[in-house]
């Protein structure tokens, strides 16, 4: 679903991890944008102008590679000093800048979205700046922190922000700069030798779904997380699929999403901007629609529904994300529709006729698949299959025999169709889908039918007494005349 104009479309499937709290957000520098901070090759040519260092040959050669952890592992041992040297240059280049506009609000919008509905806060982060304590002490917000080596079990109990690669001290404590995740010695500790890291990435992708943010096809960060979980597909680990974010330039998008997908990481692409505006609105307007719950959605549909659906375009989906409010399982959205005045179009029934479904929706519809995944089950919103393995299809057009009841979703749908029951469009329809009609969308019909019956002989009733009225005015105005 696309949340905004130009914006990426979030797929489906993980919309719907994410409504079920089996999402979990890994956070890279890209988030910290807005507050003033660089992307580690931003902060690495930081560190040297810190250091008034330039980079020798052999670190040159690592930066035009994108080695940045490699670069700073040879400065470290280049210069006197080198490992607290940089680490203090490092902590002197992550300075946010609270004043900028919008500094903190992608911090806000990704909390608010790592929170379930249980109330569990699960978020990563790779960066060491201190912009999500800045919200927490702002905000008022308490859950457990975690900072690297001293990691949690991700399993269901826990709970918490998770600081993989260290957090910066508020001081220049050299103990606690030790611990930060920089250079490629320290990747290799993490990552390769003690592996506390890979630990943590390899059971978080058992557990969960996890979707990359704020960083880029070449980040050496994201490359030491998928060699760990290849190393695991290759002992035959299961682990779920993996999302995450990416910009491309123009032309570059098919090339890049390809580049991501040998990641083996499904992209959600969007197009690339100096200050990467349709990530961070993405992200913000995600979150304000999944902290609304279903009065989110139901905005959506007020903010759409009198809309003329062939107006949609890739740049803005306004029929996806109204499909997407529409299928909630309470069929409050739905139910929203069914009651605009004006009422919806009848120009609605081609995208919800249009075969878009597929079994990965099948649980936003209250159908839980314990059956061996059936990638060939395709369905429309006004056809499709009901709760109960062994029963026909939900529709409301039936062929002689079908009879199975509607969920809410479909029994509001059916209100909004009777609303047009004075349109020969409808009719057509009803022929075309070539069988009787369902006895609760005949009952909607009969019961809008009576409504224009009782209109009818109100009106009626309502022009004799106005004849008789006009006759008394005559005989009166004859009288008085006489």
């Amino acid at each position: 679903m696309q949340f905004i104009k130009n914006g990426p479309d979030v797929p489906t499937e993980l919309l719907e991890a994410h409504e079920e709290g089996r999402v979990v957000f890994f956070c890279g520098a890209g988030i910290s944008y807005p507050a003033g901070l660089p992307l580690f090759e931003g902060l690495v040519s930081k560190i040297y102008a810190a250091l008034g260092e330039n980079p020798s040959d052999v670190e040159q050669a690592a930066l035009r590679a994108y080695q940045y952890d490699t670069v700073l592992g040879l400065l470290e041992r280049r210069i006197t000093g080198g490992r607290r040297a940089v680490r203090e240059a490092l902590a002197s280049s992550l300075k946010p800048n609270y004043e900028k506009r919008g500094a903190l609000q992608t911090h806000r919008a990704l909390l608010a979205l790592a929170e379930t509905r249980a109330g569990a806060t699960r978020l990563v982060t790779t960066n060491f700046d201190r912009v999500f304590e800045k919200v927490l002490e702002e905000d008022g917000l308490r859950f457990d922190r975690y900072s690297a080596p001293l990691l949690p079990v991700p399993k269901n109990r826990w709970d918490g922000l998770v600081y993989l690669h260290g957090l910066l001290p508020e001081g220049a404590q050299e103990i606690e700069l030790n611990k930060l995740v920089v250079s490629s010695g320290d990747f290799g500790l993490a990552y390769l030798t003690e592996r506390w890291a890979s630990r943590f990435v390899s059971e978080l992708f058992r557990g969960y779904t996890v979707c990359f943010v704020g960083y880029s096809i070449n980040d050496p960060i994201l490359r030491y997380m998928m060699d760990a979980l290849a190393a695991d597909k290759l002992m035959g680990e299961d682990t779920k699929p993996a999302f995450a974010f990416g910009s491309h330039a123009k032309s570059r998008e098919v090339q890049v999403a390809n580049e991501w997908e040998a990641k083996n990481v499904v992209p959600i692409l969007y197009k690339e901007t100096r200050k990467h505006t349709y990530l961070h609105r993405t992200l913000h307007a995600w979150a304000a629609s999944y902290r609304d719950g279903v009065t989110g959605k139901q905005a959506i549909v007020g903010r759409y529904a009198n809309l003329k659906p062939t107006g949609t375009t890739k740049q803005d989906d306004f029929v996806g994300r109204l499909m997407w409010a529409l299928s909630d399982k309470t069929g409050l959205p739905a139910k929203r529709f069914a009651d605009m005045d004006p009422v919806p179009s009848l120009e609605w029934l081609e995208p919800f006729e249009k075969v878009s479904f597929g079994e990965k929706d099948l649980v936003r519809f209250g159908i839980q698949h314990k059956h061996p995944t059936n990638s060939k089950v395709k369905f429309s919103l006004l056809k499709r299959p009901t709760p109960y393995s062994l029963s026909d299809w939900m529709r409301p057009v039936v062929f002689p025999g079908n009879r199975n009841g509607f969920d809410e979703v479909m029994k509001h749908l059916a209100r909004w169709l009777a609303k047009h029951v004075g349109d020969p469009e409808l009719f057509l329809w009803a022929v075309g889908q070539g069988g009787e009609l369902h006895p609760a969308f005949r009952w909607e019909i009969s019961r809008k039918l009576e409504g224009f019956l009782r209109f009818a002989n109100a009106a009626t009733n309502h022009q004799k007494a106005t004849r008789q009225g006009d006759c008394i005015l005559l005989d009166s105005y004859v009288d008085f005349t006489i």
